[in-house]
């Protein structure tokens, strides 16, 4: 992974984050890397019937059940394409109220740089995209724009409480529904 500056020699200020750089496509984008849990390679995934198109599956990962969403798929609405560079990517998600922090998939692609720069260096666009709430600010640099993409803005209620519910079922639960074996 290569580690990008803003500016060369310059001294890292306790404004400045870390960011995990990826691409969706050809556009530019970035995680802030204290969202960030760890990198994997892509991984095998058991999809989850129902799900929208973007919640690529699930899969076990020390001893927990991990959604995975396809930023690809929910950005652009075509899944991230089978590459070396993209990654698996587990973020730390919080559900709010009382609820722990989760963690989320995310497969990214070309996701192997990062870049240590000034929050402040990302302005608004200017477009309030209320169907894409996560899309944050944008950074210009000498190769066009980066694209902030805010965790905790990327799941809906509705697929939050899919991925995370509040009480997930047991089978006692499954059995009064009549649904278990």
């Amino acid at each position: 992974m290569t580690e990008h500056s803003a500016k060369r020699g310059a001294r890292s200020l306790p404004s400045n984050k870390l960011f995990l750089m990826f691409r969706i496509g050809k556009e530019r984008y970035a995680l802030e890397a204290a969202e960030v849990a760890e990198v994997l390679p892509r991984l095998a995934l058991k999809p989850i019937a129902r799900a929208p198109h973007w919640v690529a599956g699930v899969f076990a990962h020390r001893g927990a059940v991990v959604p995975v969403v396809d930023l690809s798929a929910l950005t652009f609405g075509e899944t991230a394409p089978q590459r070396t560079s993209t990654r698996l990517v587990l973020v730390h998600y919080r559900l709010g109220g009382d609820r722990p922090a989760q963690r989320l998939g995310l497969i990214l692609e070309q996701a192997t740089d990062t870049l240590r720069c000034a929050v402040d260096e990302f302005k608004a666009y200017g477009l309030d995209n209320r169907e894409a709430p996560y899309l944050g600010p944008v950074r210009e640099d000498e190769t066009g724009l980066l694209q902030w993409i805010r965790v905790q803005d990327l799941l809906t209620d509705e697929v939050r409480d899919l991925l995370f519910p509040a009480r997930p079922m047991d089978f006692d639960t499954l059995d009064s529904l009549g649904a278990a074996p």
